[in-house]
């Protein structure tokens, strides 16, 4: 084989191996695999053509390039503490924490910079802004309206950078040494003021419960006397018919009765007594007991 054919070999042969390496770095260069928490942003001559999304992507080779790499995964910003006045002047220092992530890489890469310190500092003076509005009582309760309300601040100022602001959390509400010494003091006092308040009512309560019984006891006496009355003036009622049917028999029955019971009466009583009775007495006494035994008793 002469020198001349073997160069003509070699040349060919390193012509088709140039070609084949340039063919694959076309294949290279015009396909883009965009794994799926990402997204690219492509840029020819030096302007954006487009975003790619997860999966197989062509573009031209040696025009198109891959400028930004922007993944799309929620992200945290580092815990930010800021100082904020309420509107009754009290200082506090809030802890807080966002959550966000890209959407709209294109508008992330050319409209702002550095997209973290940008949140940071828009939440910071969201949330000085917003507690301003509000007093120390009304943070403490309203927490939750107070992280609704900055949310979507954050979101309505964030918008123009392609972000969605997924959350943001107030961690902690923290209050200078003398103010904590002076709701420590109010609350105590608040908690005398209830215990006092409750003792108070307890007193009432006893007095009204005794004025009660006492109206009770008194409403059961008046209705035992209203019986006895009822059954006194029964007892009249009885007797008077009596008299009025039988005439003067039955009230010399019931006169009788009444000396026998007196009679009795005397007998019964403690100690040794001696009992004069007039002669008369006697006689009547004797007529009772003649009218009893005639009537059975």
């Amino acid at each position: 084989m002469s020198e001349d054919l073997f160069l003509d070999l070699l040349s060919g042969n390193l012509v088709l191996i140039l070609g084949a390496v340039f063919l694959i770095l076309i294949v290279l260069k015009g396909v883009k695999i965009v794994p799926q928490s990402e997204k690219f942003v492509i840029e020819r001559f030096g302007r954006l053509h487009a975003v790619l999304g997860p999966g197989i992507n062509f573009i031209v080779p040696f025009l198109d390039v891959a400028r930004h790499k922007i993944s799309i995964l929620e992200r945290q910003l580092p815990t930010m503490s800021q100082d904020a006045i309420t509107s009754d002047n009290v200082l506090l220092q809030v802890d807080t924490s966002v959550f966000y992530r890209i959407i709209q890489p294109e508008k992330t890469v050319y409209r702002i910079r550095d997209v973290d310190a940008a949140i940071a500092t828009t939440v910071a003076g969201i949330v000085r802004a917003e507690i301003g509005k509000m007093e120390l009582d009304e943070v403490q309760s309203n927490r939750a309206q107070l992280t609704s309300a900055i949310k979507a601040s954050v979101e309505d100022a964030v918008d123009d950078w392609g972000i969605e602001v997924t959350r943001s959390e107030i961690l902690d509400v923290n209050l200078d040494a003398a103010t904590r010494e002076a709701m420590l003091q109010q609350l105590n006092a608040e908690r005398a003021r209830r215990a006092q308040v409750t003792e108070a009512e307890g007193s009432k309560r006893a007095v009204e419960l005794n004025a009660d019984a006492q109206l009770y006891a008194a409403e059961q006496i008046a209705k035992a006397r209203r019986i006895q009355a009822d059954a006194e003036a029964y007892a009249t009622e009885v007797v008077a018919k009596a008299i009025r049917e039988n005439g003067i028999e039955a009230a010399q029955y019931q006169v009788a009765l009444k000396q026998v019971e007196a009679l009795n009466s005397l007998g019964a009583g403690q100690g040794q007594q001696t009992i004069i009775v007039p002669a008369q007495a006697l006689e009547a006494f004797g007529d009772a007991f003649k009218m009893l035994k005639g009537t059975g008793k």
